[in-house]
């Protein structure tokens, strides 16, 4: 198994297999409701659906990278503002966290093995400009697993009842 493949193997696991670190967002995200994804832990805590966005958000953005190589911020922001809650809208943000993940996963089965270990290209350094390829696309497999623990924790918080 290449390198690439690995990877791939590791950022689908975390997203809707079984990873070695417990459940898979999809298993995570599959059964939160309206109220859980709006609800903030606290005033300055993120909300559910501000980690979903958020992790869409840079899944997306990795995917952009490998496909045209400069390094930016993503399209909607690091931290994109969730609309009004609707269950409509919480499907139409899951659904966009499913598109963001088919991209990166088809840019990252389209890339040369030898592109790993090519610098980010162009772009703020602070935004991952001089990571190479193979960093950053483990860093967003670490970057999901912690976010998923996040959402794991507020969803058992706010169903055992705790305020």
């Amino acid at each position: 198994m290449t390198e690439l493949e690995r990877i791939a193997q590791e950022l689908e696991a975390a997203h809707g297999g079984h990873p070695w670190h417990g459940p898979s967002r999809a298993s995570v995200l599959a059964d939160i409701t309206v109220e859980e994804a709006a609800r903030r832990p606290s005033p300055n805590g993120h909300s559910i659906w501000a980690l979903v966005l958020h992790m869409r958000a840079w899944t997306g953005e990795v995917a952009r990278r490998l496909r045209e190589g400069d390094a930016r911020e993503p399209v909607d922001g690091d931290w994109p503002v969730p609309p009004t809650p609707s269950a409509q809208a919480w499907r139409a943000t899951i659904a966009g966290l499913e598109e963001a993940h088919r991209e990166v996963m088809a840019a990252v089965k389209a890339s040369a093995p030898a592109r790993l270990d090519e610098r980010g290209g162009s772009g703020d350094p602070s935004l991952g400009a001089t990571t190479t390829y193979r960093v950053m696309l483990h860093g967003l497999a670490q970057h999901d697993a912690y976010h998923t623990g996040q959402i794991s924790l507020l969803k058992r918080i706010y169903r055992d009842g705790v305020s």
